[in-house]
């Protein structure tokens, strides 16, 4: 039903001086306080010289975390008070009743369609359980009794805030993956661009067991990503909390709703590339577990240097230049099936199964960017690698891997990552 009865709050020190003695006074608001008066049936005798006024019943209905002080109005008897409208209300703040000086004998608060919103009898008052909607009018009716044994009966229309556009906050990894490597970062992708990147990094909650230190780097307006100084430790659980709803992002655009996302990482793949060697060591928790010989790409289209994150793997795929605009025709022009590919890069650059070079590997590189492996190299690295994982890029002659070409994140030392946070 939404309401609470019968809740007594202890009369508060001081003495509130009234137009009328003995009158209750009610004040509903969302970040601000009104007054009401008291039903018919007033006490019209006065009080004994020598008996102080009994207490005026405050009560002050709000979704603002602190009220501020009431005072009450002249009375007004007759029908129940209507306090007015409050606009722009935070949808994600409860709607909340303070009592001083009185008692509550029922709260109800309901939405355009009649239903009541659930609540419950907290110390001092009460307050709605449930989030509200956005764009939505809210009606509140309060009857209270002062400690004078006068009622008071007041109603108040809360209408919350309609944001031009709601930002929805996707997540890299998607939640179905729920294990990763120890260079996997945290992204959250928002469809509008964000204006106000400090309230939405607030509102993204990371934690990490263990404990290791993190910070978020912002890409665009749009993106930001989460990682920390140093390769996450193997079996960290990372949670991400995302409470967006109810932020103001900025002009006018405001989080959409709230989510969670929990990973687990698994055990420390990295795999370290040398073009000069045309070798790639393999390293698991830290050891050295195998070696075999590689062609990077060719002098004229280099690999990244640089740590990679495997974000994708495919048992097998058509590779074609043109998605990166060498068409057929064009000088350099390919489009083949390939096995047993994981993509490191978003330039089109994977550790893939390349037969077709197999008498270069360990020996020249000539590929078009990619880590060229043998057949049986191949099968043991996609078996073995996964989401997450780390491939080190040394001496290939090309330039860095982009901080933005899908996890460039490692690139940057812990200074300047850092520097890329809106809360530094």
């Amino acid at each position: 039903m939404g309401s609470a009865s019968g809740f007594a709050v202890a009369p508060a020190p001081r003495r509130w001086a009234s137009g009328a003695l003995g009158i209750a006074s009610v004040l509903i608001g969302v970040a601000a306080l009104v007054t009401a008066t008291r039903g018919p049936g007033a006490i019209e005798q006065a009080l004994p010289e020598s008996a102080p006024p009994a207490p005026v019943a405050r009560v002050a209905i709000a979704s603002a975390a602190t009220l501020p002080a009431i005072t009450p109005a002249p009375a007004t008897p007759g029908s129940p008070t209507d306090a007015g409208a409050i606009n722009g209300a935070n949808p994600a703040t409860p709607i909340s009743v303070a009592v001083a000086d009185g008692t509550v004998q029922t709260v109800k608060v309901t939405d355009p369609r009649g239903a009541s919103v659930p609540g419950e009898a907290v110390k001092g008052g009460w307050h709605t359980t449930v989030g509200l909607a956005y764009g939505t009018a809210y009606r509140v009716d309060v009857a209270a009794v002062g400690a004078d044994g006068q009622p008071v009966h007041q109603t108040r229309t809360v209408n919350t805030v309609k944001p031009a556009l709601l930002a929805y906050p996707s997540f890299i990894p998607a939640p179905g993956q729920q294990s990763v490597g120890v260079g996997q970062p945290l992204v959250v992708k928002f469809d509008h661009p964000v204006t106000d990147r400090a309230a939405a990094e607030r509102a993204l909650k990371v934690t990490t067991s263990p404990e290791q230190p993190g910070s978020w780097y912002w890409i665009s307006p749009s993106e930001a990503h989460y990682r920390g100084k140093e390769y996450w430790q193997p079996n960290t659980t990372i949670s991400l909390h995302a409470g967006m709803f109810g932020v103001d992002l900025g002009k006018g655009t405001f989080g959409e709703l709230n989510r969670d996302l929990t990973v687990h990482v698994h055990d420390s793949w990295v795999a370290k590339a040398d073009g000069k060697v045309e070798q790639m060591q393999i390293f698991h928790n830290g050891a050295l577990v195998n070696t075999m010989p590689i062609s990077l790409g060719s002098p004229g289209h280099p690999s990244h240097l640089g740590p990679h994150v495997v974000s994708d793997k495919m048992p097998t795929m058509t590779m074609d230049s043109c998605t990166y605009g060498v068409c057929e025709g064009d000088p350099g022009y390919y489009k083949e099936k390939v096995d047993l590919d994981l993509r490191i890069s978003n330039d089109g650059e994977f550790v893939h199964s390349a037969p077709w070079s197999t008498g270069q590997q360990g020996d020249s590189n000539v590929s078009h960017g990619c880590v060229n492996l043998s057949p049986a190299n191949a099968k043991w690295f996609f078996d073995h690698f996964n989401v997450g994982d780390v491939v080190e890029i040394t001496n290939s002659g090309g330039p860095a891997l982009p901080v933005y070409d899908t996890y460039g994140d490692w690139e940057l030392d812990w200074p300047h990552w850092q520097s890329g946070s809106a809360l530094r």
